[in-house]
């Protein structure tokens, strides 16, 4: 009879034993499943903070280069300004002739020339150089505010690998809930990203 009894306990410690294997195995593919999704949003990801990333570089490049030409109109300018300011003091009221003809024509061809760097669409005068910087920068931003949002997500989503990695290690299924809540922060933060790159800052949140 113990014979007997022992027999069928060890019968039921054995399909124990299996039972559990077979759930511990499937919670591991469950979690394998879960680290391969979370590995390709990671990738997405990072690839579209790579890009921000370069955009951001070369709108901030492109937005010196523009100041800079506007600093030389303005220079060159500056110089035109003074130059017909002083003519006209230093040139005495008595001159006429051929020589005032030479002098009204120089000051009128120094206007010209002050108010095409002033503004001019075919030479890109300073107020067309200004926009196009400003636009510059507004690039520049925009990507920069992209990057940041890239930025969280991978965080999030290398953070969701982890604690993925750690469910398959521990058994236990709050680590893997944790981690599919960092995917889907990691996967949101991505989408603004790309859609919404200045959200969560006008929310005062970035």
């Amino acid at each position: 009879m113990e014979a007997h009894e022992a027999h069928e306990q060890h019968e039921q410690l054995e399909q124990a034993a299996h039972g559990g294997h077979d759930g511990h195995g499937s919670h591991n593919k469950r979690i394998a499943i879960l680290i391969a999704v979370l590995a390709a949003l990671l990738a997405v990801v990072d690839s579209g903070g790579k890009g921000a990333q370069t955009e951001q570089v070369t709108a901030n490049i492109k937005a010196s280069d523009t100041w800079a030409f506007y600093q030389a109109k303005n220079i060159r300018q500056s110089v035109v300004n003074t130059s017909s300011a002083l003519l006209q003091v230093l040139t005495p009221e008595a001159v006429s002739g051929e020589q005032a003809a030479k002098i009204t024509k120089q000051l009128a061809d120094w206007k010209t020339a002050s108010d095409r760097l002033e503004s001019s669409v075919e030479t890109n005068g300073k107020k067309e150089l200004m926009a196009k910087a400003h636009d510059y920068e507004e690039e520049r931003d925009l990507a920069l505010a992209a990057y940041h949002n890239f930025e969280f997500g991978g965080a999030a989503l290398q953070l969701g690998i982890v604690l993925a990695s750690a469910s398959v290690i521990t058994g236990m299924p709050a680590l893997a809930l944790a981690a599919c809540g960092l995917g889907g922060l990691g996967a949101v933060l991505g989408g603004l990203g790309w859609f919404a790159p200045e959200l969560l800052h006008h929310l005062g949140l970035g």
